[in-house]
């Protein structure tokens, strides 16, 4: 690591489900095991089958609302179709950790941004954004999800920075490949203090 790394990196992008909060595949096998499906079923169905690949990149880039996802993904799944999205991401929940480093960060002068690709927009907390990132791009209202270039570049410009300029965190290593081809120092994330360590190296802050 370059001793001037905290220097050279101004500013911080994360990933907000599977980051800021507790894991996402997590919650969908427990989602699976309390609906009667196989614990990868959800996976498994976005990696493998095309309609329900295709139903998820229209709901994250925002050509498909909530309402009409939930009916068209619980009959692929032959679940019931009311409140499906909030069943799915029940067993999800903050990471106070993280939300606490990232506040931090944005409290000691590093620039702070989301990229997140949503299901469906309603379900931030928009007061809770507002108080932690300069800068919020998700993927719905824009109409690009990751893994596109455009969706990194345009959160760097949110920021008022250069791609190279800023750390991107994410949990899922092709959401990064992307992010590094730009420039960005990356980190993944797989526990709190593995990434807090992280970005207290690279951004030269005391965060705990």
């Amino acid at each position: 690591m370059d001793s001037d790394s905290g220097a050279r990196y101004r500013g911080l992008l994360v990933d907000w489900g599977g980051v800021m909060t507790s894991n996402v595949f997590d919650a969908f096998r427990a989602f699976c095991e309390l609906e009667g499906l196989e614990p990868d079923e959800l996976g498994r169905r976005f990696r493998e089958d095309a309609s329900s690949r295709g139903l998820l990149i229209a709901l994250e880039t925002g050509r498909l609302d909530e309402d009409e996802f939930e009916p068209r993904f619980a009959e692929i799944l032959g679940v019931d179709a009311p409140g499906l999205i909030e069943r799915i991401f029940a067993g999800a929940g903050p990471d106070d950790e993280m939300l606490t480093a990232v506040e931090r960060v944005h409290e000691l002068g590093t620039r702070t941004g989301l990229i997140s690709n949503s299901w469906g927009t309603r379900r931030y907390d928009r007061e809770l954004l507002a108080r932690i990132f300069d800068g919020v791009v998700i993927s719905g209202e824009v109409g690009i999800r990751k893994p596109s270039l455009q969706i990194y570049t345009m959160a760097a410009d949110v920021l008022g920075l250069e791609p190279r300029q800023c750390v991107f965190v994410d949990d899922l290593p092709f959401n990064l490949k992307p992010a590094a081809e730009l420039g960005m120092a990356t980190v993944l994330h797989r526990s709190s203090p593995q990434t807090i360590s992280e970005l207290e190296e690279l951004l030269g802050l005391e965060l705990r």
